[in-house]
């Protein structure tokens, strides 16, 4: 067997380990009022194609992704997503999902002109959304020309 075929083989059991336990894992509970918000842009605004997005958190600390505090957690920002991913496991990182595992508070972003619409989740120290879901309301921006 070569190496090559011996990494795959454990890359392959792994993540079909994780997908079966995706199921069992540990949901953080939030605290009561605890919630996230954009502070920057508000709902409506016309922003130029390069904007800074500022994050807002309320009843919970931030911290970054592997590090495991009770009542804290990360923030992951959703641009243009219409149907909410499964909350029962690890948000994906994706071009419509942004992951500030560092702990960022606010992020510059470049989007084509036109409406968009932004939303922010926290996620715990594995990515996944706490119990219930710490979650700003949806907002919609339009992108100059």
């Amino acid at each position: 067997m070569t190496f090559r075929f011996i990494l795959s083989a454990i890359v392959l059991g792994g993540l079909l380990t994780s997908v079966a336990a995706a199921d069992k894992l540990e949901k953080r509970k939030s605290p009561k009022g605890a919630k996230t918000y954009i502070a920057w842009p508000k709902d409506g605004k016309t922003v130029g194609k390069k904007f800074t997005v500022r994050f807002g958190l309320k009843g919970m600390g931030v911290a970054p992704a592997g590090i495991d505090i009770e009542n804290t957690g990360h923030h992951h920002l959703l641009i243009d997503v219409d149907k909410m991913p499964n909350f029962n496991i690890p948000l994906a990182a994706s071009d419509n999902i942004r992951h500030f595992g560092g702990g960022q508070t606010e992020v510059t972003l470049e989007l084509p002109p036109g409406k968009h619409t932004l939303q922010l989740v926290l996620g715990d120290w594995i990515h996944l959304p706490h119990s219930p879901p710490v979650m700003s309301e949806k907002i919609t921006i339009t992108v100059k020309k």
